[in-house]
């Protein structure tokens, strides 16, 4: 794991880094596996209430570490994405998946650049904190290739269908301070201060009783997918964290 993604505890809070900063943090296949595998150890981990996810410096990821590039033709870019994405899809989803159903609170520190699938990642975590000279896009349409469903997904739950088709349609780059006014950012900090601020955060949310955390975020989760407030059954069964 340590190749490809650091996971650090620091009493009831860990952080899980990407750590490919040779590679913007590009999200390779072994990158994915290990962020699955973080995320599963820490699914079963009493002693942790907060996690936080975050890049190597100086970004935060750059997205699919997949063979495209603006040079090649559209033909080129389409079959090396056919033959890179479905597995990376599969892979994507799977440690998405396990982030956005942890039980801890989850706090994407989005520290720099969020390209493609790494601002898909953010849109998995509860709270997304970028520093103030963070940018996002994503550049999936104007390589030729269609976003997956899953963040797709995601965009149209947290902005509706409209600005949706406008952030994956348009494929412009939107600064962290554009990001929080369209809601996918909760706060934007000067980036000296990101880490501080975040921590400080992370540290208040793991004050508060758990049980009753982890029960409202998974009924959250339940009706923003669903849009039927019937959950209860959803939410039986949490560890029990004193």
């Amino acid at each position: 794991m340590a190749d490809n993604v650091t996971l650090v505890r620091d009493g009831a809070i860990a952080t899980v880094t990407l750590a490919r900063p040779d590679r913007r943090n590009s999200l390779s296949d072994p990158m994915l596996r290990d962020l699955a595998a973080a995320f599963a150890e820490l699914r079963d981990d009493a002693g942790t209430r907060v996690v936080i996810v975050t890049g190597a410096p100086p970004v935060f990821s750059a997205g699919a570490d997949a063979p495209i590039r603006r040079q090649m033709s559209e033909d080129d870019r389409r079959q090396a994405f056919l033959a890179k994405k479905t597995q990376f899809r599969r892979l994507f989803e799977r440690a998405n998946t396990l982030l956005e159903n942890l039980e801890q609170a989850t706090i994407a520190m989005i520290n720099g650049h969020a390209v493609g699938g790494g601002w898909g990642l953010t849109l998995a975590c509860d709270f997304r904190w970028a520093a103030a000279q963070a940018e996002l896009w994503i550049p999936e349409v104007d390589l030729g290739v269609p976003l997956g469903v899953a963040s797709t997904t995601r965009f149209v739950r947290l902005v509706g269908p409209a600005r949706a088709k406008e952030i994956i349609m348009e494929c412009r780059r939107y600064s962290a301070e554009e990001a929080r006014v369209l809601g996918l950012v909760h706060r934007v900090v000067a980036g000296d201060a990101l880490a501080k601020e975040v921590r400080a955060f992370a540290e208040r949310m793991a004050t508060k009783p758990f049980r009753a955390l982890a029960e409202v975020k998974a009924r959250i989760n339940a009706i923003a997918r669903t849009g039927i407030p019937e959950v209860n059954a959803m939410t039986e069964g949490f560890l029990e964290r004193e």
